[in-house]
């Protein structure tokens, strides 16, 4: 039999304790954690879902603070002819550089003149001419920067100038032929006086030293484009060699005093209904037409939107679509699968057999139908979220009926049972709660697989929700699909865009998930 141990503790050990003070030991609270708040303090110490987490809310601020930053113009703004351009701000770029809406090219000296033209002609107003160098300098000249020459075999075999240049595309563009009316030719002469620039060119003679009239840039003699020449006195042309200092002879219309023509009638009976038909500066019409330079700081899609309006749209077409369908199938599986659980037997197998014969139908074949038949009636966006609402439900309903197994025997569902509480609020206040945790991560979950299905059908042409107040990511990309390699900007921001969000829900639900698991309840890490 084991000796007693007497054990003398010293009394410097003890202190008196006073009555009303409470004793509260540093490592355990004794106050209680509600089921959220632990859910909360674990999520916090996931640290990928708070990183995935910040992004998705970095995201959203964009969709939203975007179209409030942009004032210059909307959602439904387009410029044709500024179709797949870079980004581009003038501040920025006048002042470091940066944002230029420039590409960087390879050209042989025709189309170096070519471009280079488009600054001589804009500093070349009155048709009293102006060097290459003058074109340079001046401020609509689409070249940025021209290396040294760099010598090649052609095709045949010829020694030619090479040259690697950076362009600014938005004023590539250079001068477009327009028809106006009467009206409005005299709105762009007060403009001209008011703002100092200039709109209307000469217009363009088309004769045998115009190689294609309908090109407003073939201002300049030339036998084909890009190659000038210039008439000796025998009255022969001939090509001139490429130098700074050349001067390119214009091919402009002129009156019997050798005066440029800046407009020429073209037909109507009245002030009000005279067409005449101008060339402009298009850079300098632009600002005429709307007021401001071309600013787009994610550039312009495929058909001339501004790019980051049009991101800003479809991450906020994408995430409603999801939302609004996790939302529904959120409520129509909690009620089926309830139903299912709860009750059981002939019930749960009847509405299992129904729920079965739904998720054996291919999504992809549903959607299509829908797309085909309901589409022209409803349009395109309701009827793609009757395709998702019709089977998207069963998987919330399938894992609400497995927790409902689960739970309705346990003691404390029986004991409200015996005192007599009905089933409605047995299911929805004793037994729901124990599945929402489930619930809540499976729908947080099913987010980015919506937006893969939507970028999906998008892309493949099934669904098509662009249009000119709003578009998809996926319509972005299927926008892009044809055109990407030569303009990368098309389909690099929906992609990664796409990405980020299908990474980060990802992550942020399975931050949830570990979060509202009971079985990792007051767990330390």
């Amino acid at each position: 039999m084991a000796e007693n141990i007497n054990m003398n503790i010293p009394k410097e050990k003890f202190r008196f304790v006073q009555e009303n003070e409470k004793i509260k030991d540093k490592k355990f609270d004794d106050k209680p954690i509600g089921y959220f708040k632990d859910a909360w303090i674990r999520f916090k110490k996931n640290r990928a879902s708070v990183v995935a987490a910040v992004i998705i809310i970095l995201i959203l601020l964009f969709s939203i603070l975007t179209p409030m930053f942009i004032t210059t113009h909307d959602n439904s703004f387009m410029v044709p002819q500024y179709q797949r351009k870079p980004a581009r701000v003038t501040a920025l770029r006048d002042s470091i550089g940066l944002l230029d809406g420039g590409v960087d090219r390879t050209v042989t000296e025709p189309e170096l003149i070519r471009l280079a033209s488009m600054g001589v002609a804009a500093a070349n107003y009155d048709g009293s001419g102006a060097t290459m160098q003058e074109g340079y300098d001046n401020y609509h000249s689409p070249l940025i920067s021209v290396s040294e020459p760099t010598v090649v075999l052609n095709a045949k075999k010829k020694e030619v100038n090479q040259y690697d240049i950076r362009v600014d595309t938005y004023l590539e563009v250079g001068f477009l032929y327009d028809s106006i009316k009467q009206e409005d030719l005299q709105k762009i002469l007060d403009f001209e006086k008011e703002s100092g620039l200039k709109v209307l060119y000469p217009l363009v003679e088309a004769n045998e030293f115009n190689p294609d009239p309908t090109d407003a840039n073939n201002w300049y003699k030339a036998k084909k484009i890009g190659n000038p020449v210039y008439i000796n006195e025998k009255g022969k042309a001939k090509t001139l060699d490429y130098s700074l200092d050349m001067v390119l002879e214009d091919n402009y219309k002129r009156d019997e005093n050798g005066n440029p023509i800046y407009y020429e009638y073209t037909g109507g009976g009245d002030i009000n209904t005279a067409q005449y038909k101008v060339r402009v500066l298009y850079y300098n019409y632009y600002q005429y037409l709307y007021g401001f330079e071309p600013n787009y700081i994610m550039g312009t899609e495929s058909q001339g939107y501004d790019m980051a309006l049009r991101i800003a749209g479809g991450i906020q077409t994408s995430l409603l679509i999801a939302i609004f369908v996790c939302v529904v199938n959120f409520i129509l599986g909690a009620m089926y699968g309830a139903v299912e659980g709860y009750y059981g037997g002939t019930l749960d197998l009847v509405l299992e057999r129904i729920s079965d014969i739904l998720n054996g139908v291919p999504f992809i074949i549903v959607a299509s139908l829908f797309q085909i038949h309901l589409a022209a009636k409803v349009g395109a966006l309701p009827s793609l979220l009757f395709a998702y609402v019709l089977t998207g439900w069963i998987g919330t309903a399938y894992r609400v009926r497995t927790q409902f197994y689960r739970f309705k025997n346990q003691e404390y569902v029986m004991a409200a049972r015996t005192l007599g509480a009905r089933d409605s609020r047995i299911i929805w206040k004793h037994i729901f709660p124990n599945t929402l945790g489930t619930i809540i991560t499976s729908s947080a979950l099913a987010i980015p697989s919506t937006i893969m299905s939507e970028s999906m059908l998008s892309y493949l042409g099934i669904v098509k929700l662009g249009g000119a107040t709003g578009t998809s990511l996926g319509t972005l990309l299927a926008d892009a699909e044809s055109r990407w390699i030569q303009f990368p900007h098309l389909m690099l921001y929906p992609a990664i865009i796409i990405s980020l969000l299908m990474i980060c829900f990802n992550l942020f639900g399975n931050g949830l998930r570990d979060a509202f698991n009971p079985s990792l309840r007051g767990v330390e890490d």
